[in-house]
């Protein structure tokens, strides 16, 4: 790995709820409290090659600005709820995927050219399940998303393809009992299990 590089695994679910759904207060397993809502503006764009081989190998490679976590972001399959997912900086590049970027997926591109395949902008309101002592076991996110996609007859302007809203039960220091009970809580309360296996899928169409 480059010096300049991070790696975390991201275990979370997601799921699809309407507008106007009420986020319910979340307890479980060591959860003391739930905080009050912090809102981050997100904008992500994603790349791929022109048969989206990437997408095709349930693989992610986007540079995203705004939150906590600003930079280049590739995300690996591990399992049906659990991701590998490697950081660069944002200074390494903006409208083209830098080579470090670039050669950790060259496996599965072949070689072939990245370019530009998708835009989200994110509203993201977090609440973070937490301790007794304050630590975080577990973010909540609730994203209302816009989706993009390069437009065929003039690929540098993009044109709308999606907007929905979801939510995003994501550990931190919790264990998989707490996603679980978080994750009942929220089908209870109405929201269904997400029908797209990632923000990206649901733009692309890919499933």
């Amino acid at each position: 790995m480059a010096n300049d590089e991070q790696e975390v695994m991201e275990t979370e679910q997601k799921f699809d709820v309407p507008a106007g759904f009420a986020v319910p207060t979340l307890t479980g397993p060591g959860v003391a409290s739930m905080t009050p809502p912090d809102v981050l503006h997100l904008s992500a764009t994603y790349f791929d090659t022109a048969g989206l081989r990437l997408a095709g190998a349930k693989i992610t490679l986007r540079r995203r600005t705004g939150g906590t976590d600003p930079g280049w972001h590739i995300k690996l399959p591990v399992s049906a709820d659990t991701r590998r997912e490697l950081h660069f900086p944002l200074d390494e590049g903006e409208h083209e995927v830098p080579a470090p970027v670039a050669a950790e997926v060259a496996r599965w591109t072949g070689g072939e050219p990245l370019r530009p395949v998708a835009r989200l902008e994110t509203t993201r309101t977090i609440r973070r399940l937490v301790d007794p002592s304050g630590q975080v076991l577990a973010e909540v996110a609730d994203d209302a998303v816009t989706g993009s996609r390069p437009d065929p007859a003039d690929p540098a302007r993009w044109r709308l393809a999606d907007q929905w809203r979801e939510l995003e039960v994501e550990l931190v220091s919790g264990h998989r009992n707490l996603l679980n009970a978080a994750a009942g809580q929220l089908r209870a309360a109405g929201a269904e299990p997400s029908r797209s296996a990632s923000k990206l899928a649901r733009v692309l169409g890919t499933g």
